[in-house]
C-alpha cells in the first residue's frame, strides 16, 4: 500500500483544522468534532495500529499516544479565547499559543513515530489519523463545554472565559 498519498491528506487535513481554528467561530457548531469522529475511526478502520510481532509493547505504544493526544488537545482548549457577542452567542478563536501548542503536539507525535521506529515497531501512517482525531476530538468538545457554560451562566457579553 502506497502511504504517501494518505501522509499528504493527513497533513493537509490538520493543516486546515488549524487554519480554521485560527479563524473566529461559533462555538455552536459540531462539524469539529465530527471530522474529529471521522479521522479517529477511519484511523482505527484502515488497521497498522498495533504491530503483531511486538504485541504488547505495540499497544502499550498505542495506549500511550492515545493518552498524550487528549492530554494536548486538552491544553490547547485551555489555549483559545471562548467569549460571548452582544445576542449571548458563544464564539471563539484560538491564539497564538494554541498555534505554538499545535506545533508541540506535532513534535510529540513525530517523537512517538521515532520511539516506535527505534524500538522495532512496524507502524502505519494512517495512526496518525487516530492521534490527530483524538487530540481534535479533546479539544474541540472543551471549547464547545466552555461555550456552552458561559453562555448558560448568565455573564455579561463581554466575558471571556480562557
Amino acid at each position: 500500500m502506497d502511504y504517501m498519498p494518505i501522509s499528504f491528506l493527513i497533513v493537509l487535513a490538520t493543516i486546515f483544522v488549524v487554519y480554521r481554528q485560527m479563524k473566529t467561530r461559533p462555538t455552536a457548531k459540531r462539524g469539529l468534532l465530527y471530522t474529529a469522529a471521522a479521522m479517529s475511526v477511519v484511523g482505527v478502520v484502515t488497521g497498522g495500529l498495533i504491530d503483531a510481532r511486538h504485541l504488547a509493547l505495540s499497544i502499550g505504544l498505542l495506549l500511550v499516544a492515545a493518552v498524550v493526544a487528549v492530554a494536548l488537545g486538552v491544553w490547547r482548549a485551555t489555549t483559545v479565547r471562548v467569549w460571548l457577542d452582544e445576542s449571548g452567542a458563544a464564539w471563539s478563536k484560538a491564539t497564538g499559543w494554541t498555534l505554538l501548542a499545535w506545533l508541540v503536539s506535532i513534535a510529540v507525535r513525530v517523537g512517538l513515530y521515532f520511539a516506535g521506529q527505534a524500538l522495532g515497531l512496524t507502524s502505519s501512517p494512517t495512526g496518525i489519523l487516530l492521534f490527530v482525531g483524538l487530540t481534535i476530538g479533546a479539544q474541540a468538545y472543551l471549547v464547545a463545554q466552555r461555550g456552552r457554560a458561559l453562555s448558560g451562566a448568565g455573564r455579561r457579553p463581554d466575558t471571556v472565559v480562557r
